[in-house]
């Protein structure tokens, strides 16, 4: 973060730190404050820790009052981290893949989908680190064109990404796609414009197991999205999986399953924009299958850094604390092993 005097520069710049006024130093203010959002203590007790080791001298009420004045400069920090790390492609492609996370908001039931913070994230394959990193609340849905474009990238992202005209967006800015698609999640339209059967294409693609063909994909105000579709038949045992999940959604909505929902539930189903003369459908399904590791980056910020739900109901208080965590994980990345496997997951 470039030593103590750019450290005390970015907190003067954002007002995190005016006068010492209680805390000595912008050094010790950060300490204080990355203190209490990992520490596991509540503000008494912080404050009570600072002061024994000479650290601070305030109350827990000014303690949670430089705690609000931090949140940009936490910020300003995380993103320092983020384009230090962020290179361009050299010699090959950038790879990053795009999911979301969530952490519940205090006193608030997440599994109903409300009263979350929502982070939305890239991630750096070629690196092994986040790239980008945006809060939100549970109104902040998955955008693929949320992060911006570095031309020449490939962009992987699973079907809650699956928006034509957010595709096209990143498309139209130099950046290949990768992105899980529900076989009835778009109009799927024939390379002459006409609607394409994707059910009976998958049905004729059988006995290969491979579907690799030109479509489009309809958009409302805009011409069509222009893709490769490309479907790879599931093993028996992870189809069967599918179908029963598939099965339950039903019973779940009070809805009967339908035939064409039980036999896409034997395929993974992806487009993208990259060449069949430089990517197989085989290599597809390999980049898509990439997508654990920004899994096991969420469960390193979740169990290693111990990511979770803020106290309070303060947002002030929240955007701090979960900025905190995110300036650890960022620091510790480089220091962390990055895993040489990738398992073959049937998605």
């Amino acid at each position: 973060m470039g030593g103590e005097a750019a450290i005390t520069a970015s907190a003067r710049s954002t007002r995190a730190f005016i006068k010492p006024r209680g805390v000595k130093s912008a050094p010790d203010l950060l300490r204080l404050v990355l203190a209490y959002c990992l520490g596991g203590l509540g503000l008494r007790s912080t404050a009570a820790w600072a002061a024994s080791i000479e650290l601070a001298d305030l109350s827990n009420v000014a303690l949670l009052r430089r705690l609000h004045n931090a949140s940009d400069w936490l910020l300003h920090l995380v993103g320092q981290l983020l384009g230090a790390g962020a290179r361009l492609p050299v010699g090959g492609r950038m790879i990053r893949i795009l999911d979301a996370t969530s952490v519940p908001k205090a006193g608030s039931d997440a599994r109903a989908g409300n009263g979350i913070w929502r982070l939305h994230c890239a991630f750096d394959l070629t690196e092994e680190r986040f790239s980008f990193f945006e809060l939100t609340d549970e109104k902040g849905s998955e955008q693929f064109d949320r992060v911006p474009v570095v031309a020449g990238e490939i962009r992987i992202a699973d079907r809650g990404y699956m928006h034509p005209d957010r595709l096209a967006a990143v498309h139209a800015a130099g950046g290949d796609l990768i992105v899980r698609a529900g076989w009835k999640s778009v109009r799927w339209l024939a390379a002459d414009g006409q609607p394409f059967d994707l059910i009976a294409a998958l049905e004729s693609a059988k006995t290969t197991g491979i579907l690799d063909t030109p479509v489009a994909i309809a958009r409302k105000k805009a011409p069509a999205l222009n893709v490769r579709l490309i479907a790879l038949r599931k093993p028996q045992a992870a189809a069967q999986t599918s179908k029963l999940k598939a099965r339950r959604a039903a019973q779940r909505e009070g809805s009967a399953i339908s035939g064409k929902t039980l036999a896409a539930a034997e395929w993974v189903i992806l487009v993208t924009t990259l060449d069949a003369d430089t990517f197989t459908a085989e290599a597809i399904g390999d980049l898509y299958r990439l997508r654990w590791r920004i899994e096991l980056a969420f469960k390193r910020l979740k169990s290693v850094i111990g990511l979770a739900g803020p106290p309070g109901k303060d947002p002030r208080t929240a955007r701090a604390w979960i900025l905190a965590h995110l300036l650890m994980i960022l620091l510790l990345e480089p220091h962390i092993s990055a895993p040489e496997v990738s398992p073959r997951l049937a998605a």
